[in-house]
C-alpha cells in the first residue's frame, strides 16, 4: 500500500505549474459548480462567521472567489509547491501546508468549509478522519461544501497534466459520500449529481451540509 499523502504531495508539487495555468481562468469552473460555490457563500454570510477554510485550495482561485464574495479566507493545501503557486499569485490571502487529516486550525471557530475536488485522494477509510476534522473546526451550523469526483472503484493513473503521478483517485458513490456526512455530524442540505463525460463510469457530486 501506498502512503497516499506522501504521493499525493510529490505529485502536486510535480505537476503544480501546468495545473495552475491550466485552470488560471476556472473560478471555479462550470457555471452550475461556481452557482453553488455562490450559495456557500450566501449561507456563510447569512449566519455571520465570514471565516471559511478552502481544504485542498491548490493554487488558490477558489480562495479568491470566496475572498471576492466577502469570505474571510485561509486555504490549506498538502502541496508546499501549490501553496508557493497561491501565495504568490494571491499575496493578500493566506495560504498554508498542512493536511486535511489533521488540520492545524483552532476547534469550532469557522463558519464555513469548502473542500473542492480534494477529498478523492483519500481511502475511503480514512474519510471519517477527514470528515471529522471538517465537523471540529466549524462553529455550530457551520456550513460545508463537498465537491468530489464520483464512482465506484480506485483509479491509479501514472500521468496528469503533462506529468509522471503517483496518487490514486478513490472513487465512491453519492449515497456512501452523503452517509459517511452524516455519521460525522452533518446534515445534507443540497447535493447535485453530474455525469462526467470524459471518464464512463464517474461522475461529478457536489454536496452542501451543515454541522448539526
Amino acid at each position: 500500500m501506498i502512503d497516499h499523502l506522501a504521493a499525493t504531495r510529490a505529485s502536486y508539487d510535480a505537476v503544480a505549474a501546468d495545473y495552475a495555468e491550466l485552470f488560471k481562468d476556472q473560478l471555479p469552473g462550470h457555471p452550475w459548480e461556481k452557482a453553488l460555490v455562490t450559495v456557500f457563500a450566501d449561507l456563510v454570510r447569512a449566519d455571520g462567521n465570514l471565516r471559511v477554510a478552502d481544504l485542498g485550495c491548490g493554487p488558490g482561485r477558489v480562495s479568491d472567489y470566496l475572498a471576492s464574495l466577502g469570505l474571510d479566507t485561509v486555504g490549506v493545501d498538502l502541496s508546499p509547491r501549490m501553496i508557493e503557486i497561491a501565495r504568490r499569485s494571491y499575496p493578500s490571502l493566506r495560504f498554508e501546508v498542512g493536511s486535511v487529516t489533521a488540520l492545524d486550525l483552532p476547534d469550532g471557530q469557522l463558519g464555513g468549509v469548502i473542500a473542492w475536488f480534494s477529498i478523492f485522494h483519500t481511502p475511503a477509510d480514512e474519510l471519517p478522519t477527514v470528515f471529522g476534522e471538517f465537523h471540529r473546526v466549524l462553529a455550530p451550523g457551520g456550513q460545508l461544501l463537498v465537491a468530489t469526483h464520483s464512482g465506484d472503484g480506485l483509479e491509479a493513473p501514472e500521468q496528469a497534466y503533462g506529468h509522471p503521478v503517483s496518487y490514486e483517485l478513490h472513487l465512491l458513490p453519492l449515497p456512501r459520500l452523503s452517509a459517511l456526512l452524516a455519521a460525522a455530524g452533518f446534515t445534507l442540505t443540497a447535493e447535485m449529481h453530474q455525469p462526467y463525460p470524459a471518464k464512463p463510469g464517474r461522475s461529478v457530486s457536489i454536496l452542501v451540509a451543515q454541522k448539526d
